[in-house]
């Protein structure tokens, strides 16, 4: 055994196998070794919740039941699926790597480390989490839970995105990845660290690597790994209205480019320094082509990755002799359709304040 190792990294996927064996989830994905399957879970994986990523997973492979229909598909009807999941660039890059498979690789989907990489969207976790998963072929991954998992077995004190914590991540995770059964491991070590290893209050005694972590060891499972300096999210504070025409509200798509491509929303515009809600409100009407005097229904918040937003949401008619502003994709959207138009997350919440024409 290397000196470098404070155990023998053999035992670790030995351990993992044997408790994975009684342990491990079951998940949907984990009953095929269908590459297009297993890519598609680990790309909605991606910063997401497994609850959250299921009934999405099932409801894509609903519509697109293999990588030729998703690759077909219009980059809208993929997007308008994606609504509520987050993350919304993983959506077009989905299909573009779609297209790409049928293109360049005849609809099979690839086997190698470099092409998996080559599909946009693939980085080198879900390169490794595909080869494993769906090809048992030994290749490391390093998502968040088992960075984790190693910053902890191994008692790693840098900041873990640091570039030196990656190349020893890295490294280590390569050495733990078994050549037999690297299938198995891949998701036993994912396991790990998201039923057990877990962030606040990690749950030791049903470890079964406990007598090898050497944060456990130390004293230092709750300290590790050690918490990157937190950033400053500026807020936002943004108008949204709803406009009534015949006991239906105004929507519109956002652009395919920039923030929340795709997605529906009610018209919104940002609070200038000098406005007041109301103002904002009668400023967006007007622009909007309405008349009149909009009604304050509530606030919501909601938090993206790189602001917080805090959204006054108003209401008014909008007369029959008043056109739309034509610019941008607009539609006319009776409330019970609602439920069935892909409006972003903050304004998913607004749409719960809906009141009745005023």
């Amino acid at each position: 055994m290397p000196d470098a190792y404070p155990f023998n990294p053999a035992e670790v996927a030995e351990r993992l196998l044997a408790w994975y064996a009684d342990e491990g989830r079951d998940l949907p994905w984990r009953h095929t070794r269908d590459p297009y399957r297993i890519w598609l879970s680990e790309i909605m994986l991606q910063q997401t919740t497994v609850v959250t990523v299921v009934p999405y997973y099932e409801k894509f492979l609903a519509a697109f039941p293999d990588i030729e229909a998703l690759a077909a598909a219009p980059v809208e009807a993929v997007i308008e699926l994606w609504a509520g999941l987050g993350y919304y660039r993983r959506a077009r890059h989905l299909h573009a790597a779609a297209v790409k498979v049928v293109e360049d690789f005849g609809g099979s989907f690839p086997a190698s480390p470099e092409e998996i990489l080559s599909l946009p969207g693939v980085g080198r976790s879900t390169a490794g989490a595909i080869l494993s998963i769906a090809f048992d072929q030994p290749a490391p991954i390093l998502d968040g839970n088992v960075r984790r998992v190693l910053c902890r077995l191994f008692a790693l004190q840098l900041p873990p995105r640091s570039g030196r914590a990656e190349n020893l991540l890295w490294g280590w995770a390569e050495v733990l990845t078994p050549a037999d059964r690297p299938h198995d491991y891949a998701q036993a070590i994912m396991d790990l660290g998201a039923m057990v290893c877990l962030p606040k209050q990690p749950v030791c005694p049903s470890c079964p690597l406990t007598d090898l972590c050497q944060a456990r060891r130390r004293g230092l499972e709750r300290e590790l790994p050690p918490k990157s300096a937190t950033k400053t999210v500026p807020t936002v504070r943004q108008v949204a209205l709803l406009l009534w025409r015949d006991g239906r509200l105004l929507v519109r798509r956002r652009p395919f480019d920039g923030m929340l491509q795709g997605l529906w929303e009610f018209p919104a515009t940002d609070l200038l320094v000098h406005e007041g809600g109301g103002d904002s409100a009668r400023r967006l009407l007007a622009e909007q082509g309405g008349v009149g005097e909009p009604r304050r229904v509530g606030e919501i918040h909601h938090a993206y990755s790189h602001f917080r937003l805090e959204l006054e949401v108003w209401s008014a008619p909008f007369p029959e002799r008043c056109r739309v502003a034509e610019q941008g994709e607009w539609r006319w959207v009776d409330p019970a359709a609602l439920a069935r138009t892909p409006l972003h997350g903050a304004h998913l919440k607004a749409a719960k304040l809906l009141d009745s024409p005023a």
